[in-house]
């Protein structure tokens, strides 16, 4: 009976982890859109989460639409098909590339951030300073991380389009030997608002995720300077594993034939 023991015990230590994560998700929002809102916090926080990650999101797009376009020439060539590179690389980037790669990466550097930042608040007390002084901790830390999120992402990801398909266009133009006027037109001409609409959708769902679950590990960290190492990993990986899933749920329901 041991293994079945631990089986429930690993399935009973899940449904109770839901269930705080759904009690956090309840307070965050409820208690988050109620005023007193701090509107200085959520630019503060759009700057941390926009601005800062231009860099590495840029980075990775364009890179990521160089490679695509590489891949995409080296097996349409297999069937003549070398026209279709200009349209699948900016399908891909906008469709899915952009947001998911986005969106891991945020996962990487803004949920290790949130959740290293609130856990330090958390053991060293400083919450509960907040609550002492009035100032509720959902409104103050947890409400402008989550918006910030929202907002942030998906214009991570308008730029992240933009520079990923020309990352393919240099790779186009000047390794494969596409025509670049050709090539533009046939992405202009294939592209679909409906793509690129898709990809701001799931970045705004992936831009709440990664936020949620760095506000999240954060604020239940416990154990000195072990337990806000802990809550960063976890946030890190449950917002990972998050994005993933819920790219698989959105893809389904919004390319539902």
């Amino acid at each position: 009976m041991n293994p079945l023991a631990r089986i429930g015990q690993v399935v009973l230590a899940l449904l109770a982890e839901i269930g705080r994560l759904t009690l956090f998700l309840r307070d965050a929002l409820i208690i988050g859109l109620l005023p007193r809102w701090y509107p200085r916090q959520m630019l503060i926080q759009l700057m941390r989460m926009g601005y800062h990650s231009l860099p590495v999101i840029g980075l990775t797009a364009f890179f990521t639409g160089g490679v695509l376009a590489l891949q995409i020439y080296i097996g349409s060539s297999r069937f003549n098909a070398e026209n279709l590179v200009s349209s699948i690389v900016a399908l891909g980037i906008t469709r899915e590339l952009g947001p998911v790669l986005a969106a891991l990466m945020m996962a990487g550097r803004v949920s290790a951030a949130i959740a290293a930042e609130i856990g330090t608040m958390r053991v060293t007390e400083q919450i509960d300073a907040l609550t002492t002084l009035s100032v509720h901790p959902m409104k103050y830390l947890v409400a402008p991380r989550i918006v910030a999120g929202v907002v942030a992402l998906p214009l991570l990801v308008l730029v992240a389009d933009i520079i990923g398909i020309l990352g393919g266009y240099v790779v186009g133009t000047r390794s494969l030997g596409f025509n670049a006027g050709s090539y533009l037109a046939n992405t202009v001409n294939f592209l679909q608002w409906d793509d690129v609409t898709s990809g701001l959708i799931k970045a705004g769902v992936f831009g709440f995720i990664l936020a949620l679950m760095g506000c999240y590990h954060g604020f239940n960290s416990r154990g000195g300077a072990q337990g806000v190492g802990r809550a960063t990993t976890n946030a890190v990986v449950s917002a990972s594993i998050l994005i993933l899933a819920a790219n698989y749920v959105l893809t389904s329901t919004l390319f539902a034939k």
